[in-house]
């Protein structure tokens, strides 16, 4: 069996009921969840498959986060001014796609605001997050691989 536990598909509905996502699947070993809205005002249906004792398969990719939320720059912290793009979710804070691979964005980089600037990993879901503004890397804040707050400061962009 999987580690999976009825809580945890009780806690993944309540976050995509509480998100503007309309769609998520879930794969995990043989285990397969698929939440779609049918509406609005209508609750996620789960289906999902028999698991077995097979190990987990690793991280499904996910539905893009909700919008970043911007905070203005704090010109004292090092690195200097700029737009602070803050973490959507909480979660684990990743710079690159898997380790080892490039950073999505490093300082010096030119970003717009689809731009994905890294991914946060919340119950093994892994949900890019875009940089929501158009402009130059000047800092990444967030260490690579740490738990980060909704609303902490992921990096600071120049806008222009």
């Amino acid at each position: 069996m999987t580690g999976l536990t009825r809580k945890d598909i009780e806690d993944v509905l309540r976050l995509i009921d509480n998100s503007a996502f309309d769609e998520l699947k879930l794969e995990m070993g043989d285990l397969k969840l698929e939440l779609r809205r049918r509406g609005a005002a209508s609750a996620p249906q789960p289906n999902a498959s028999a698991p077995s004792a097979k190990p987990e398969a690793g991280p499904a990719p996910a539905a893009p986060t909700p919008p970043v939320t911007r905070t203005p720059a704090d010109a004292t912290r090092s690195g200097g001014g700029g737009t602070a793009v803050a973490s959507p979710l909480l979660g684990t804070f990743y710079h690159a796609p898997k380790p080892g691979a490039e950073a999505f964005v490093k300082p010096g980089d030119t970003v717009s605001a689809d731009t994905v600037i890294g991914i946060i990993e919340v119950m093994k879901l892994m949900n890019s997050v875009t940089a929501g503004v158009s402009g130059t890397v000047t800092e990444i804040v967030a260490p690579n691989g740490v738990l980060v707050e909704h609303g902490q400061t992921l990096i600071r962009v120049q806008e222009g």
